[in-house]
């Protein structure tokens, strides 16, 4: 846990004063755009004999709202989640709404075969199958010269 020290706004120096003025204008500044992501899923990734497994738990999110890709090694996960969850009784009516994005990304080992790699959703988990390359491990191979 990080230990900071308690100041007390009412004996804050004018060094501290600037410093919080100068914080409030760098908000205001009009910078482009910055993607924002308000929504983090659980990931678990384990290996096996002829690949590599990761599992994201994505409940209430379409198979539709979700993009894969593969860039320089760099598997990437981007999604939107839109939640409603709306109830209508005789003496009251309540709306409940929770939308965010979520981006994870994840460096690939070296010897993967990255044309092949396979997703499938169900259930509210998406399980992203990786495979890995072959590679000959017992004895030498024989090449036929033609």
């Amino acid at each position: 846990m990080l230990v900071t020290r308690y100041r007390n706004p009412y004996q804050a120096t004018t060094r501290d004063r600037f410093d919080l003025f100068n914080e409030f204008f760098k908000q205001l500044e009009n910078e482009e755009p910055k993607e924002v992501f308000d929504f983090t899923p659980a990931v678990n990734t384990r290996e096996g004999e002829d690949a590599y497994y990761i599992d994201v738990d994505l409940p209430g999110v379409k198979k539709e709202d979700v993009e894969i890709s593969v860039d320089k090694n760099i598997l990437t996960i981007k999604g939107k989640r839109e939640v409603r969850n709306e109830v209508k009784e005789e003496d009251y009516y309540r709306v409940e709404s929770a939308y965010g994005t979520f981006s994870r990304s994840f460096t690939l080992p070296e010897k993967v075969d990255v044309e092949n790699i396979e997703a499938k959703s169900e259930d509210g988990v998406l399980e992203i199958v990786i495979p890995k390359l072959k590679v000959i491990k017992d004895g030498t191979k024989k090449i036929e010269i033609k």
